[in-house]
């Protein structure tokens, strides 16, 4: 079910990743900044966990699913901005643009999508609750957003590689892998290889 609470968040999720990338275009966010915020993140995560945290908390209560409350606070936006810094240092702007679009939007609409009009299980999700319609909205709406830095072929792979990877429970030692690491590094690798060997 599609909650007030869960459509918050993922509007949230589009806009933080759209604003990001207009900041990383404009040469207005570096690297630097980005690993400041995630420390930012990180040490306001640790004070969560034990008082509240003005803004922060607020921000928290709001938006944050339940069990991370009090697990890991800011935990998907604490992850985004690592994914984010991953694929700036690791792949030409233009991909590392191209990948976070695909986090941004492809991830928020697949939720959305999902919950809201989902009906058909998605095959690579036989484990999950992960919804066909809401894979194929996502990747149509990474594709239109990759598809302003890079070529359409790499953004329609791109983002569809990535959001079959989304649906897919990647585990690491007993803990799953965070969708905001997994997707943008498998967009900006599955279209770092086109343009390689094509």
């Amino acid at each position: 079910m599609l909650t007030y609470h869960e459509v918050g968040r993922q509007v949230i999720h589009l806009l933080v990743g759209v604003v990001t990338v207009l900041l990383i275009h404009f040469n207005i966010l570096s690297s630097l900044a980005i690993l400041a915020v995630i420390v930012i993140g990180l040490l306001a995560s640790f004070i969560c966990k034990r008082t509240w945290l003005p803004g922060f908390s607020f921000f928290l209560n709001h938006f944050e699913r339940g069990n991370q409350k009090t697990q890991f606070p800011g935990k998907g936006l604490i992850f985004f901005f690592i994914g984010v810094l991953l694929v700036v240092e690791l792949f030409d702007k233009d991909i590392a643009l191209a990948a976070i679009m695909i986090l941004a939007l492809g991830d928020s609409v697949s939720h959305l999508v999902g919950e809201k009009y989902g009906k058909i299980k998605n095959i690579f999700n036989w484990k999950g609750n992960k919804l066909l319609e809401g894979t194929l909205a996502g990747t149509f709406a990474g594709f239109v957003g990759a598809m302003i830095f890079v070529s359409w072929q790499m953004a329609f792979l791109g983002s569809f590689v990535a959001m079959v990877a989304e649906v897919i429970k990647i585990d690491f030692n007993d803990n799953t892998l965070d969708d905001n690491l997994v997707v943008p590094l498998i967009a900006g690798t599955v279209m770092f290889l086109l343009r390689f060997y094509l």
